[in-house]
């Protein structure tokens, strides 16, 4: 597993980190979004899915847990998966994610709610921390590509 540190001091270059990864996007990819409450998981998902064509706003999945996004109009179908309100990774089988997912990349925020998806060879796992002192200096990207990420890593 290949690792790679980056440095986003603002929001835009959180918006141009996102659009690196999302140009490397194929379909039965999973970007695992890591990181404490207020980290920027769902600034970089809405980044990610900008960057691939969507126009407009990006509710979070917080409540809904899902949300879905067609290809086209965006470059590839992106399911956003918020597993925050998971108890228990047993019920990803009653939401159906596998359905969701055909054909799809998977954007997940709190993986670990949902068993994570580390073992998956076209898994990227980003790590968000705080940059300074209470996080006033933007943020730190921790990229660790799966396999199928050799040669693609943002």
């Amino acid at each position: 597993m290949s690792e790679a540190r980056e440095t986003l001091p603002d929001l835009a270059a959180m918006a141009e980190y996102g659009a690196r990864i999302a140009a490397a996007l194929r379909p039965g990819d999973v970007v695992a979004l890591e990181g404490g409450l207020g980290a920027g998981k769902t600034t970089l998902a809405r980044a990610i899915l900008a960057a691939l064509g969507h126009e407009g706003e990006v509710p979070s999945p917080t409540f809904t847990i899902i949300e879905t996004y067609a290809a086209p109009p965006l470059r590839v179908a992106v399911v956003h998966a918020d597993f925050y309100r998971l108890e228990d990774p047993s019920e990803l089988a009653e939401i159906g994610l596998d359905d969701y997912r055909e054909g799809a990349v998977l954007i997940a925020e709190w993986p670990d709610h949902a068993g994570g998806f580390a073992q998956e060879a076209g898994c990227l796992a980003i790590t968000l921390e705080g940059a300074g002192q209470s996080g006033e200096g933007g943020r730190i990207a921790i990229a660790r590509g799966g396999a199928d990420w050799v040669g693609r890593m943002p």
